[in-house]
């Protein structure tokens, strides 16, 4: 494939395209996973990403759209279901994991759902995400609820394990019954520009998947400039990742608007070069309300309604749940309740 804008990507701007001409959302449809394409170093390398404009841009995203009232309850709810529920302390014990999947299993409580009217809604977190050596917890925790749990393999957080022990990592993960793999690339074959190791590396990933979708975390706020995100971000949907990622949340800076801004118009870029939607999970530091529903106004302008269900955007959060339950209460009560009455786990 020969690249389509030699002269580079225009985030220099607003973009004046609209959102990718996605199918609207039914019940049930699903999209076939990214099969990858071969690596197009033209492509890549046109790539250049203006910071300021992208500033700039993403600036006015919370300023542009509001949502209030019941539209915002609703959005809320939504919220839910893209959460990964994450519990990746040192401190991590069996106990831990298995609360954690009651929460994701039931994030709200009884009284609260009722008076939201939303029992009939089926509310639940989007996956469990957990370390490798507490999956096969969280999977027979999640037994016969359809709610994945998604491993942090390959080394993870730092990704500099030995590439042998990376890959076994990945396979024993699936073999434990996780669903979902985030895997973790060498930021340093970023950073030197070795894109084609990058390439490389993320294929063997995605191959020791098999049938798990792999997630690729690049660690934005290691890669030095936005242009590096963008570069690094075409290289993991072209060898096959499904979803691309911020951050392991370990990072001195994790997900922001501007760093998002960029992947998401990678992932448009890749949707309208290859027809493959890939998804998209901001991870780190999303703390807020607001803040979830700023990314969900971000999805909603750069890639439409389509990106913002499970299978195409997900946050990566363990508090996040916490402050939307508690803006949920204030909703149906006009008052804030205890932060003890929301426990995570």
């Amino acid at each position: 494939m020969s690249a389509a804008r030699p002269h580079g990507l225009k985030l220099a701007t607003d973009d004046p395209r609209p959102a990718p001409n996605v199918p609207r959302a039914v019940p049930g449809d699903t999209f076939a996973r990214n099969p990858g394409m071969p690596l197009d170093l033209d492509l890549v390398l046109s790539v250049r990403v203006n910071r300021s404009a992208v500033e700039r841009r993403a600036a006015t995203i919370p300023t542009r759209r509001t949502v209030k009232k019941q539209w915002q309850a609703a959005w809320l709810l939504r919220a839910i279901t893209l959460i990964d529920l994450t519990t990746l302390s040192g401190d991590d014990t069996p106990g831990n994991v298995r609360r954690l999947c009651a929460k994701a299993m039931r994030p709200l409580r009884d009284e609260l759902e009722r008076q939201l009217g939303a029992e009939k809604l089926g509310v639940t977190c989007g996956a469990a995400c957990v370390y490798h050596a507490l999956v096969p917890t969280a999977v027979e925790a999640l037994a016969g609820s359809g709610i994945p749990v998604a491993a942090v393999s390959t080394g993870f957080p730092a990704g500099l394990s030995p590439l042998p022990t990376r890959i076994a990592e990945v396979r024993e993960s699936v073999a434990a019954g996780a669903r979902e793999i985030d895997i973790v690339i060498t930021r340093g074959h970023v950073l030197t520009g070795a894109w084609d190791a990058l390439y490389d590396e993320v294929r063997t990933f995605r191959d020791a998947c098999g049938d798990a979708h792999m997630k690729a975390i690049l660690g934005t706020g290691d890669l030095a400039t936005l242009t590096n995100v963008g570069r690094a971000s075409m290289v993991a949907m072209m060898a096959g990742a499904d979803f691309i990622k911020t951050s392991t949340g370990k990072e001195g800076v994790n997900a922001t608007l501007p760093i998002s801004l960029v992947m998401v118009r990678m992932i448009r870029e890749y949707f309208e070069q290859t027809g493959h939607p890939v998804g998209y999970k901001p991870a780190g530091g999303i703390r807020s309300a607001k803040n979830a529903l700023e990314y969900l106004y971000l999805m909603k302008e750069e890639l439409g309604e389509r990106w913002m269900r499970p299978d195409l955007f997900r946050f990566g959060a363990s508090g996040l749940l916490t402050d939307i339950e508690r803006q949920l209460d204030h909703f149906a009560n006009g008052r804030y309740a205890a932060a003890y009455r929301q426990p995570m786990v």
